[in-house]
């Protein structure tokens, strides 16, 4: 009991809890900092959309040749489609997102506790918990930022619908399908982004335990307080290994979600109907279409966002 008590106060050193931050802060500069990590990650979030989307005669069959086409045609700003719209939304979802978060994960490590898993297995599901309860959450304000920006990014691209802007693609869609059709794909983004985050949150909590394990901390011989450049390496690795792995897990539900939320109103197919039409044209490889764009995307986005969320932690931390 000592020793496990032990090991959770010696994590506790390289972690902030919610009680110990200033919300005020912790929600102001939030809002800056990942909107700076936004500007950095956009364009690849654009190809990967723009392949999930492609037609099968489209030449553009790789992330490189999507992003030439992209420069060649409209410069940089053809990389930023849609980036307004999600920036908007983007504040108010991520406070819910990270409110919920934190609040859960509180909760959720106290539920587990009783049930004496290791140190790893205790992370991965706390964390695992707190991650898919804080994306349902947030699902609300997602998914019409989603289906909005996602139309301004394929926009004139294989076929698809030209807008003028967000507020264009808002009044066009609740036109034909009142607001329901802000929400297409409502179902889908549940089950992709909620496993998503449940897998990316323990994937990062387990294997941050993982790392510190095999780096000694929290033993009888190494009981210090690690410095920040090594809390942040390990911060950073694990941000690697979570998008990496939810990545590989999700793929197929981003890209039928991707396909259904940018159909003209003209073409209203199902799930099951893209899925058939994605294996009749591809095989079963089509349904990983953008995996690579996705797989740098939330590796490089996982890593990003997780230094900069544990830097603004750290930031916002309450001195006692």
């Amino acid at each position: 009991m000592n020793s496990a008590s032990g090991r959770a106060q010696s994590f506790g050193q390289t972690e902030i809890n919610w009680d110990k931050l200033d919300k005020t802060k912790f929600y102001v500069v939030g809002a800056g900092l990942f909107t700076g990590v936004t500007v950095a990650l956009y364009p690849v979030s654009v190809v990967k959309t723009r392949l999930q989307v492609a037609s099968k005669d489209v030449a553009e069959r790789n992330a490189f040749s999507v992003a030439r086409g992209i420069l060649r045609n409209d410069g940089i700003p053809g990389l930023y489609r849609g980036f307004g719209t999600v920036i908007t939304g983007a504040i108010p979802a991520r406070i819910i997102f990270l409110t919920a978060l934190e609040t859960t994960k509180v909760a959720a490590f106290k539920v587990v506790e009783p049930f004496h898993l290791s140190e790893t297995s205790q992370a991965a599901v706390a964390n695992g918990i707190a991650g898919m309860l804080a994306s349902l959450s947030a699902q609300a304000v997602f998914v019409p930022v989603d289906v909005v920006s996602q139309k301004l990014m394929v926009q004139g691209y294989s076929g698809y619908t030209t807008y003028n802007g967000g507020l264009d693609v808002i009044r066009k869609v609740v036109k034909s399908d009142g607001i329901r059709g802000l929400y297409r794909g409502f179902g889908l983004s549940v089950m992709t982004y909620s496993p998503s985050s449940a897998v990316w949150w323990a994937s990062y909590g387990s294997s941050q335990r993982l790392f510190w394990g095999l780096l000694g901390h929290g033993t009888e011989h190494e009981d210090y307080t690690p410095s920040q450049w090594k809390i942040a390496s390990v911060q950073g690795v694990g941000g690697v290994a979570a998008g990496a792995t939810a990545s590989l897990i999700t793929t197929p539900l981003d890209t039928i979600k991707t396909r259904l939320q940018v159909m003209g109103n003209e073409k209203r197919h199902g799930a099951v109907q893209v899925v058939k039409s994605l294996i009749k044209d591809e095989g079963w490889q089509g349904l990983y279409r953008g995996l690579g764009p996705r797989f740098f995307s939330m590796s490089a986005w996982g890593t990003s966002m997780i230094l900069a969320y544990e830097y603004l932690k750290r930031l916002c931390a309450i001195k006692e």
